[in-house]
C-alpha cells in the first residue's frame, strides 16, 4: 500500500537547508477521502515537525485535481454517538493547527467537509481558480465537527457561516476569496507553485518573529482586545532580545539584506 501522506523538504534557496515540509495528502483513487490512516499520519506529521526548530513553514496540499473530497464515509456510517466520540476526529486537525510554524494550504479542486476543515487549520490558504470549498455534512443528516462551524465562522462571519453550513452549499475559488476564506487565488494548477514561493519568503525570514506573530494573531482572536494587545506587547519586546532583530536592524541601517539565522 502507499503511504497515506507523502512528505518532501525544500531547501532554502539561499543557504540549502531543508526549512520547507510539503505534506502531501496520497488517497488520489478516492479522491483523498480522510480515512484514520491518512489522518493519522498527517497529525503524526505534524507533531514531528512541531519539535523541528530547522522547519521554518509547512506546506499541505493534495492533488492537481483534489485537496480533499471530505471525510471518508465508510469510516463513519455505522458509528452512533458513543464511537465517534471514541474517534476524537478532532483532534487530528488540532495536531496541524498546533504547528507552530506557518502553514499553508494549497488547494486544487474540493476541499469538502472535513476536507475544508483541515485547509481552515491552516494559517493560510492559497485557492487554484477551480478550487470548491463547502460543509455539506447537513446533507447527510449531520454537522461539521472538527472545526467546520467554529473556524468558517471566524473566517467569513455569522451570515456566510450560517448560509453555507445550513445548507451544504459549495462555493467556487471566487467566493471564497471574497469573502475571506482564503489568502489569495491563482491559475488554475499553480497553487502549490505559490505556495512554496510564500514558503520560501517565509523560511529566509526571521524564524522566531513568524512564530510570534502566528501566535499572537490565533490567540488574540480569542480574548478581550486590552488582554490581546497586552500579549502582543509581551511577544513585539520579547523579540529585542533576539540575534535575528539585530541583524533586521543593522541591515536595514546598513542598506543591505538581512541574513536571518532564526536566532
Amino acid at each position: 500500500m502507499s503511504e497515506p501522506v507523502l512528505i518532501e523538504t525544500r531547501d532554502l534557496a539561499e543557504t540549502g537547508a531543508p526549512a520547507i515540509v510539503v505534506l502531501r495528502l496520497n488517497r488520489p483513487e478516492v479522491k483523498n477521502a480522510l480515512n484514520m490512516d491518512l489522518r493519522q499520519a498527517l497529525a503524526d506529521a505534524a507533531s514531528r515537525i512541531a519539535e523541528e526548530e530547522a522547519v521554518r513553514c509547512v506546506v499541505i496540499t493534495g492533488g492537481d485535481e483534489v485537496f480533499a473530497a471530505g471525510a471518508d464515509i465508510k469510516l463513519l456510517a455505522d458509528k452512533d454517538a458513543a464511537g465517534m466520540k471514541a474517534l476524537g476526529l478532532h483532534k487530528y486537525w488540532d495536531a496541524v493547527s498546533a504547528i507552530p510554524q506557518p502553514v499553508i494550504a494549497a488547494v486544487n479542486g474540493f476541499a469538502l467537509g472535513a476536507g475544508s476543515e483541515l485547509a481552515m487549520a491552516c494559517d493560510m490558504i492559497v485557492a487554484g481558480a477551480d478550487a470548491r470549498f463547502g460543509q455539506p455534512e447537513v446533507r447527510l443528516g449531520i454537522m461539521p465537527g472538527a472545526g467546520g462551524t467554529q473556524r468558517l465562522i471566524r473566517a467569513i462571519g455569522k451570515a456566510r457561516a450560517m448560509r453555507l453550513a445550513l445548507t451544504g452549499e459549495i462555493i467556487d475559488a471566487a467566493t471564497a476569496d471574497a469573502w475571506g476564506l482564503v489568502s489569495e487565488v491563482v491559475e488554475e494548477g499553480q497553487a502549490l507553485r505559490r505556495a512554496l514561493e510564500i514558503a520560501q519568503r517565509i523560511a529566509n525570514g526571521p524564524a522566531r518573529a513568524h512564530r510570534a506573530i502566528k501566535a499572537a494573531l490565533k490567540a488574540g482572536i480569542d480574548i478581550p482586545l486590552d488582554e490581546a494587545l497586552a500579549m502582543e506587547r509581551a511577544s513585539f519586546q520579547a523579540l529585542f532580545d533576539t540575534a535575528d532583530q539585530s541583524e533586521g536592524m543593522a541591515a536595514f541601517l546598513e542598506k543591505r539584506k538581512p541574513d536571518f539565522r532564526g536566532e
